[in-house]
Protein backbone atom coordinates (compact mmCIF):
# COMPACT_ATOMS: atom_id res chain seq x y z
CA UNK A 1 0.00 0.00 0.00
CA UNK A 2 1.46 3.62 -0.93
CA UNK A 3 0.86 6.19 1.22
CA UNK A 4 1.73 10.02 0.94
CA UNK A 5 3.05 11.28 4.34
CA UNK A 6 2.07 15.21 3.51
CA UNK A 7 5.50 16.44 5.07
CA UNK A 8 9.58 17.84 4.17
CA UNK A 9 10.65 16.94 7.50
CA UNK A 10 13.08 14.52 6.58
CA UNK A 11 13.55 12.96 10.44
CA UNK A 12 9.75 12.61 10.48
CA UNK A 13 9.66 10.76 6.95
CA UNK A 14 12.52 8.30 8.95
CA UNK A 15 10.81 8.09 11.94
CA UNK A 16 6.75 7.29 10.53
CA UNK A 17 8.59 4.92 7.30
CA UNK A 18 10.22 2.63 10.38
CA UNK A 19 6.95 2.56 12.44
CA UNK A 20 4.65 1.36 9.56
CA UNK A 21 7.54 -1.27 7.60
CA UNK A 22 6.17 -3.67 9.28
CA UNK A 23 2.65 -3.48 7.70
CA UNK A 24 3.81 -3.70 4.68
CA UNK A 25 3.20 0.11 3.77
CA UNK A 26 5.76 1.97 1.11
CA UNK A 27 5.46 5.68 2.06
CA UNK A 28 6.52 8.57 -0.15
CA UNK A 29 6.69 11.99 1.24
CA UNK A 30 6.64 15.90 -0.11
CA UNK A 31 10.60 15.00 -0.49
CA UNK A 32 9.35 13.19 -3.73
CA UNK A 33 6.95 15.42 -4.59
CA UNK A 34 9.19 18.78 -4.82
CA UNK A 35 6.31 20.58 -7.22
CA UNK A 36 4.18 20.81 -3.70
CA UNK A 37 4.63 24.27 -2.04
CA UNK A 38 4.92 24.46 1.35
CA UNK A 39 1.30 23.99 2.70
CA UNK A 40 0.29 26.57 4.83
CA UNK A 41 -0.74 26.04 8.99
CA UNK A 42 -3.25 27.78 8.91
CA UNK A 43 -5.54 25.84 11.31
CA UNK A 44 -5.81 26.96 15.24
CA UNK A 45 -5.23 23.79 16.53
CA UNK A 46 -2.95 20.34 15.98
CA UNK A 47 -5.82 18.86 14.08
CA UNK A 48 -6.77 21.55 12.18
CA UNK A 49 -3.47 21.94 10.39
CA UNK A 50 -2.65 18.12 9.88
CA UNK A 51 -6.08 18.39 8.06
CA UNK A 52 -5.34 21.13 6.07
CA UNK A 53 -2.17 19.54 4.95
CA UNK A 54 -3.27 16.07 3.94
CA UNK A 55 -6.48 17.39 2.77
CA UNK A 56 -4.25 19.78 0.22
CA UNK A 57 -1.17 16.98 -0.75
CA UNK A 58 -4.70 14.35 -1.30
CA UNK A 59 -6.29 16.90 -3.82
CA UNK A 60 -2.85 17.18 -5.59
CA UNK A 61 -1.77 13.72 -5.79
CA UNK A 62 -4.54 11.47 -5.78
CA UNK A 63 -2.76 9.31 -2.90
CA UNK A 64 -4.51 7.94 0.16
CA UNK A 65 -2.34 11.04 2.32
CA UNK A 66 -1.34 11.22 6.32
CA UNK A 67 -0.36 14.49 7.37
CA UNK A 68 0.87 15.12 11.10
CA UNK A 69 0.58 18.60 13.08
CA UNK A 70 3.00 18.05 16.12
CA UNK A 71 4.32 20.43 19.00
CA UNK A 72 5.26 21.08 22.34
CA UNK A 73 2.88 23.35 24.71
CA UNK A 74 4.46 24.23 27.89
CA UNK A 75 2.08 25.25 30.81
CA UNK A 76 4.20 27.83 32.21
CA UNK A 77 3.41 29.47 28.67
CA UNK A 78 -0.10 28.91 28.99
CA UNK A 79 -0.09 26.24 26.27
CA UNK A 80 2.43 27.89 23.85
CA UNK A 81 4.30 27.66 21.42
CA UNK A 82 1.49 25.29 20.35
CA UNK A 83 0.55 24.78 17.16
CA UNK A 84 3.53 27.70 16.47
CA UNK A 85 6.08 25.19 17.72
CA UNK A 86 8.23 25.13 13.93
CA UNK A 87 7.84 29.16 14.07
CA UNK A 88 8.58 30.07 17.83
CA UNK A 89 11.05 31.94 17.09
CA UNK A 90 11.92 34.92 14.40
CA UNK A 91 14.34 32.26 12.54
CA UNK A 92 12.63 29.54 12.81
CA UNK A 93 15.29 26.74 13.62
CA UNK A 94 15.63 24.56 15.98
CA UNK A 95 18.44 26.38 17.75
CA UNK A 96 16.27 29.67 17.58
CA UNK A 97 13.45 27.71 19.30
CA UNK A 98 15.00 26.33 21.85
CA UNK A 99 16.68 29.07 22.74
CA UNK A 100 13.89 31.35 23.16
CA UNK A 101 12.22 28.62 25.14
CA UNK A 102 15.21 29.15 27.54
CA UNK A 103 14.59 32.26 27.65
CA UNK A 104 10.97 32.35 28.58
CA UNK A 105 11.05 29.62 30.82
CA UNK A 106 14.40 31.16 32.61
CA UNK A 107 12.41 31.66 35.85
CA UNK A 108 10.09 29.46 35.92
CA UNK A 109 10.69 26.60 38.60
CA UNK A 110 7.21 24.39 36.99
CA UNK A 111 8.23 23.49 33.71
CA UNK A 112 5.60 20.70 33.04
CA UNK A 113 4.81 20.46 29.02
CA UNK A 114 3.74 18.26 26.98
CA UNK A 115 4.64 17.03 23.18
CA UNK A 116 0.97 16.70 20.78
CA UNK A 117 0.89 14.76 17.58
CA UNK A 118 -2.54 14.85 15.92
CA UNK A 119 -2.47 12.83 12.76
CA UNK A 120 -4.82 12.93 9.91
CA UNK A 121 -5.57 10.73 7.03
CA UNK A 122 -7.52 11.36 4.49
CA UNK A 123 -8.45 9.41 1.18
CA UNK A 124 -11.43 10.30 -1.68
CA UNK A 125 -14.20 9.02 0.83
CA UNK A 126 -13.03 9.49 4.08
CA UNK A 127 -11.43 11.79 6.98
CA UNK A 128 -9.95 11.40 10.55
CA UNK A 129 -7.48 12.20 13.00
CA UNK A 130 -5.83 10.77 15.63
CA UNK A 131 -4.74 12.51 18.84
CA UNK A 132 -1.98 11.52 21.00
CA UNK A 133 0.54 13.32 23.63
CA UNK A 134 3.44 12.47 25.72
CA UNK A 135 3.80 14.52 29.13
CA UNK A 136 7.06 15.52 30.84
CA UNK A 137 8.79 18.60 31.49
CA UNK A 138 11.39 20.93 30.29
CA UNK A 139 14.93 21.07 31.31
CA UNK A 140 17.48 23.99 31.99
CA UNK A 141 20.22 22.90 29.31
CA UNK A 142 20.50 21.10 25.57
CA UNK A 143 21.00 17.05 26.91
CA UNK A 144 21.80 14.72 23.47
CA UNK A 145 22.52 14.46 20.30
CA UNK A 146 19.24 12.47 18.79
CA UNK A 147 15.80 13.69 17.54
CA UNK A 148 15.11 17.10 16.65
CA UNK A 149 13.04 19.63 17.53
CA UNK A 150 12.79 20.20 21.26
CA UNK A 151 14.41 16.95 22.34
CA UNK A 152 17.50 17.64 23.86
CA UNK A 153 15.58 20.05 26.23
CA UNK A 154 12.64 17.44 26.72
CA UNK A 155 12.54 14.95 29.92
CA UNK A 156 9.63 12.56 28.83
CA UNK A 157 7.75 10.28 31.87
CA UNK A 158 8.06 7.64 30.46
CA UNK A 159 12.03 7.80 30.13
CA UNK A 160 12.84 8.76 33.35
CA UNK A 161 16.60 10.32 33.05
CA UNK A 162 17.15 10.83 29.68
CA UNK A 163 15.78 13.55 27.27
CA UNK A 164 14.49 12.84 24.03
CA UNK A 165 17.01 13.71 22.30
CA UNK A 166 18.97 10.91 24.60
CA UNK A 167 16.86 7.70 23.39
CA UNK A 168 17.59 5.74 20.40
CA UNK A 169 14.73 6.28 17.36
CA UNK A 170 13.26 2.67 18.74
CA UNK A 171 12.82 3.53 22.01
CA UNK A 172 11.11 7.21 20.99
CA UNK A 173 8.74 5.33 18.55
CA UNK A 174 8.03 3.93 21.53
CA UNK A 175 6.77 6.51 23.73
CA UNK A 176 6.27 9.40 21.91
CA UNK A 177 3.39 11.45 20.73
CA UNK A 178 3.99 10.72 17.11
CA UNK A 179 4.89 6.87 17.52
CA UNK A 180 1.42 6.34 19.53
CA UNK A 181 -0.31 7.39 17.07
CA UNK A 182 1.40 6.26 13.83
CA UNK A 183 0.96 2.79 15.96
CA UNK A 184 -2.59 3.68 15.24
CA UNK A 185 -2.66 4.01 11.58
CA UNK A 186 -2.29 0.01 10.85
CA UNK A 187 -5.65 -0.51 12.05
CA UNK A 188 -7.17 2.66 11.12
CA UNK A 189 -5.99 1.94 7.57
CA UNK A 190 -7.72 -1.59 6.61
CA UNK A 191 -10.70 0.13 8.02
CA UNK A 192 -10.87 2.43 5.53
CA UNK A 193 -8.77 1.51 2.73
Amino acid sequence: MKLLLASQNAHKVVEIQKILKPFGAQIVSLLDYPEIPDIPETGDTFEANALIKARYAFKVTGLPTIADDSGISIDALNGAPGVYSKRFSKEGTDDANNALLLEKLSDEIVRTARYTCAMAIVTSDHEETILETCEGTIGHEYIGTGGFGYDPLFWPIDAPGKTMAQLSMDEKNQISHRGKAVRKLPKLLQKIL
